[in-house]
């Protein structure tokens, strides 16, 4: 009867030993991978072909593509036409997710009141407009024409990340309304894309809908078109996010009497050193603008 219960024990014992080992083979696996390389991205390559299509939209339910000047007044943060005003010849401004470039038009030939006041009445800067489709149209290129492609140029077929910072070269402002901002799948990359082409002392000027506001006044069941989250998947606001940016200084102005809970951001880069808190993509659904989700890397 011994001689049995101890064989039993041994297999007992060996069985733990093995199951202990490879426990541990899996958690040193488990680390090694964890240390060595990054989780795979989240498969959203239907979603980003939907969003593709609705790029190429037009008519009903595309998105909006001839804003003018008067309405990147009021949808950006106040003193945008300020220092919209304040360029001069040697300056240079790029307009992100451009569409037709009727925000350029009219800062070159003003069509009312409003538009001339945020043009200013001194000399131009040179324009760039940026679009992932060309929507330039007779009046464009009719104004390109007259003022030749040193003072306007538009550019389209790419997004902003696919063109180097060589090719665009430096800007003493930047805008983005509605544009890269508010479709892009990588938040962090697209700032730090931004702010490498902006001239130090330099500002971006956007505008972010359906957020989590600045100072806490928008309303409990909200649905939020752009979250931010952090490890423990607790939402984190956009303005405090990029408050984190090194080299850079960001002011938010919250709207809450608007169709959703908006942001308006202006961020100014102070030097050369600039490093966005990175962000991980974890939800996106297509759409005009998409539905995303993104998680502060640690």
């Amino acid at each position: 009867m011994s001689s049995v219960k101890s064989k039993n024990k041994a297999r007992h014992c060996a069985a733990a030993r093995l199951a202990l080992g490879i426990v541990l083979v899996a958690q040193a696996l488990g680390m090694e991978a964890g240390l060595s390389q990054e989780l795979p991205p989240p498969r959203l390559d239907e979603q980003f072909a939907k969003q593709e299509k609705i790029y190429r939209r037009r008519g009903a339910r595309s998105y909006t593509a001839n804003r003018g000047l008067a309405a990147y007044a009021e949808v950006l943060p106040g003193n945008f036409c300020a220092a919209l005003g304040r360029l001069g010849s040697a300056d240079r401004w790029l307009d992100i997710g451009a569409g037709e470039g009727q925000a350029i038009l009219e800062y070159y030939a003003p069509g009312d009141a409003a538009a001339a006041k945020c043009a200013g009445a001194g000399s131009k800067a040179r324009a760039v407009a940026i679009s992932i489709e060309d929507r330039r149209t007779d009046q464009w290129q009719q104004q390109a024409a007259s003022l030749g492609a040193e003072r306007i140029q538009y550019l389209a077929g790419k997004r902003l990340s696919q063109y180097s910072s060589e090719a665009l070269g430096k800007f003493q402002l930047i805008t983005d309304v509605y544009g890269g901002f508010t479709y892009t799948e990588n938040l962090s990359r697209f700032v730090e894309k931004v702010l490498g082409l902006l001239e130090v002392g330099g500002a971006f000027y956007t505008v972010l809908p359906a957020v989590h506001l600045d100072d806490g006044t928008d309303k409990l069941g909200t649905w939020y078109k752009t979250e931010l989250v952090d490890g423990a998947s607790r939402p984190v606001k956009v303005c405090s996010w990029l408050r984190q940016t090194a080299c850079a200084k960001t002011a938010c102005a919250s709207k809450i009497g608007w169709d959703e809970p908006t942001q308006l951001i202006e961020v100014r880069k102070l030097c050369s050193g600039v490093a966005v808190r990175r962000t991980n993509l974890v939800e996106y659904m297509a759409g005009a603008p998409p539905n995303r989700r993104f998680q502060l890397d640690p």
